[in-house]
């Protein structure tokens, strides 16, 4: 296929492009910069000059061109901020930018459409110990500032599965971990924070197999369906920061919840277990990687040869 991808420079983007490239598909790539475009062809894509934000001068860029897919996997999450709102940037992508990048399908007569959306959709709070499905309910807010991105993750989902014109899909990751993410085991990678006593139980997924479960997606996915891309063993944010050399800031839960109100939701009031056995079964994927310690020591290993 030729696929026009948004966000092939960052954490997901960079192995998702080598998977598709791998796999004999032509790939055209969103870059704000001459220097995102320079690091689009290293990585053996073509790229088109555009913000998906700014709509006119997207449609313009991609006129005359065609394409079968488009995979929207653009995020802001390069750093955590102290203060979440409704206009995060990242809620800015995935509400207006999913409205243009849907436009955009229509331009390039493209029939799928695939999205990032994220587990934590299922609400930021106590799941308890049974795995949540593709049949929980999604978009269960709980009164704090983390409404914001749940609100956002439903805003897009939502105009995706509204939008006539394209078999539109959505992958709801666990939290990413490898390089080029917050939680990158590489040497020189910056710390996080990490709640005294590990924290609330979370559902990871290293981006080298979420990229590979958007490449099934896009073969395998069907329209109006919601897949949870997970490894096999959910784990405290504690026991990540331990396979990651214990490179963490260890902080009271109080102390975090005050001086960082989201994260203090996501890393001490939530316990999120999820399964991923509808994409196994749907998409004919399971994670390479099972767990956080074997996909850390994994990436830890590769940046080391």
């Amino acid at each position: 296929m030729r696929i026009l991808l948004a966000g092939a420079t960052g954490a997901i983007g960079r192995p998702l492009t080598r998977a598709l490239i791998r796999d004999g598909h032509e790939v055209l790539a969103l870059a704000r910069s001459e220097g995102s475009a320079g690091t689009v062809r290293a990585l053996g894509a073509t790229p088109v000059r555009a913000d998906a934000l700014d709509r006119e001068a997207l449609l313009r860029a991609l006129d005359g061109l065609s394409a079968d897919a488009v995979v929207h996997q653009l995020t802001a999450l390069k750093a955590p901020k102290l203060r979440l709102t409704a206009d995060d940037p990242s809620n800015v992508l995935r509400e207006r930018g999913t409205a243009h990048l849907l436009e955009a399908a229509g331009v390039l007569g493209a029939g799928r459409f695939v999205t990032q959306s994220l587990v934590l959709g299922y609400g930021y709070h106590d799941h308890g110990d049974r795995p949540v499905t593709e049949e929980d309910p999604f978009g269960v807010l709980g009164g704090t500032v983390a409404d914001h991105v749940v609100t956002g993750l439903v805003e897009a989902e939502g105009r995706l599965f509204a939008a006539g014109h394209v078999a539109g899909t959505a992958l709801r990751y666990g939290v990413f971990y490898g390089p080029g993410t917050w939680f990158d085991p590489t040497p020189g990678s910056r710390p996080f924070p990490v709640p005294r006593g590990g924290g609330g139980t979370m559902s990871w997924v290293h981006v080298e197999d979420a990229a590979e479960a958007t490449v099934a997606a896009l073969a395998r996915g069907r329209a109006g369906e919601a897949y949870n891309i997970v490894d096999d063993r959910p784990s405290t944010w504690g026991e990540l920061a331990g396979a990651r050399g214990g490179r963490g800031l260890r902080l009271p839960g109080r102390l975090l919840r005050l001086a960082v109100p989201y994260l203090g939701s996501l890393m001490v009031d939530t316990r999120l277990r999820v399964s991923h056995a509808k994409a196994t079964r749907e998409l004919g994927w399971t994670p390479r990687h099972a767990d956080h310690r074997a996909g850390m020591a994994a990436s830890a290993a590769s940046a080391a040869r």
